[in-house]
């Protein structure tokens, strides 16, 4: 019997995020244990009057073209796959493993190289978005392996993800993610009067500018379930130094007490508890890896466990995260990285964030309500 849940998630993310029009081409890229999201999703394209196409993949490929290519091979991107980039109109990824750790033991600068090479189309599609010309969408399916990893059974782990993207028998989808919007936007116009934030916390003192940059409030258009706002920082004027204590997790290998230090906008030095050459080599995939290419506000109260899945973790209630490598050009960011690692700072329990030497995030949660601060001052 199929899960209701399945569906209802499939028709949120064709009609709310990316809001899928008649004529319009949608992509839909997932490995074959995400087949029942697949069909719900290419269901629910027919419906609005889209044309649907699967891309799948069968899981171990990644591993083989890791372990067998040459060097020519690794890095290599087909004509197909550019002229696509540039011709469909919506892309969904939908995140499932069966093996959430199947490349831990692969050589990571073999694994770098293989993530560095699709720079450019990763480059060009976001380009796209940014003009407003496609959309896309990325998203988990609940599986095995991504339960175990965050130490759930599987029913219980389906409840969590279908929770958190509110798809429940006796939800709005539509209505809850758009009154998020709205809570978000508010929030995000306040920070854009803002240049600096100082983020304190355990080992933690780090400076950041943000001036002159947007924020965006992400509400379930680009990733769902979604509860986050988010900038790309000046890029030379990050200062400071910063400690991670989630493992970073970079293409199902994770990377344990992260520990960086910044002067002038770059990473001088990072060690980690565990995989710290996994860290350098990331750290050294090209000349944009170590800068931040985002700051983030999680703010979606309901993910309060770490799950080992930045999909979630990102967006637990009372974190901030920051990601090295490429940012978002929307927003004014002027980095370019084949890199895009996002690294989560727990402060709920003891950390401070203050905008420009006011205090205002304390212990997970912000002090005020949108707009009131700039309305006091």
């Amino acid at each position: 019997m199929s899960d209701p849940r399945v569906a209802k998630l499939g028709a949120l993310l064709v009609d709310y995020s990316l809001e899928l029009q008649p004529g319009q081409l949608l992509r839909i890229d997932a490995g074959t244990v995400a087949a029942p999201l697949v069909t719900e999703v290419y269901r629910a394209a027919l419906r609005a009057g889209g044309h649907p196409r699967t891309r799948i993949e069968i899981e171990g490929l990644d591993v083989i073209a890791v372990d067998e290519s040459d060097d020519e091979q690794l890095v290599f991107i087909s004509e197909i796959e550019r002229f696509e980039v540039e011709q469909v109109d919506a892309v969904m990824t939908i995140w499932a493993d069966r093996n959430t750790r199947s490349l831990s033991g692969a050589n990571p600068n073999r694994v770098s190289r293989r993530i560095g090479s699709r720079r450019e189309l990763t480059k060009r599609f976001w380009e796209r978005i940014d003009a407003g010309e496609a959309n896309w969408v990325g998203t988990r399916f609940p599986t095995e392996a991504h339960a175990q990893d965050a130490e759930m059974s599987l029913p219980e782990y389906e409840d969590f993800v279908y929770a958190a993207c509110h798809v429940r028998e006796d939800e709005d989808p539509v209505a809850h993610w758009r009154k998020v919007s709205a809570e978000l936007n508010a929030r995000a116009r306040e920070l854009e009067t803002i240049r600096e934030l100082r983020i304190v916390g355990p080992d933690t003192d780090l400076r950041l500018n943000v001036e002159g940059r947007s924020w965006l409030a992400a509400d379930g258009r680009l990733n769902m379930p979604d509860g986050e706002i988010f900038t790309s920082p000046v890029e030379t004027e990050t200062e400071g130094e910063i400690r991670f204590s989630f493992p970073a997790i970079f293409h199902g290998r994770g990377v344990e007490d992260v520990r960086l230090r910044f002067e002038g906008g770059r990473v001088v030095d990072a060690e980690a508890k565990t995989a710290n050459d996994y860290l350098q080599s990331l750290l050294d995939m090209d000349e944009g890896a170590r800068v931040l290419g985002e700051v983030a506000f999680g703010l979606n109260y309901e993910i309060d466990r770490f799950t080992r899945d930045i999909l979630f973790d990102e967006k637990i209630g009372g974190t901030l995260h920051l990601a090295l490598g490429s940012s978002f050009k929307k927003l004014g960011g002027e980095n370019d990285s084949g890199l895009h690692w996002d690294m989560i700072c727990d402060l709920r329990t003891d950390g401070e964030v203050y905008a420009d030497g006011e205090l205002v995030w304390k212990a997970g949660r912000f002090l005020h309500e949108p707009g009131l601060v700039a309305a006091a001052s």
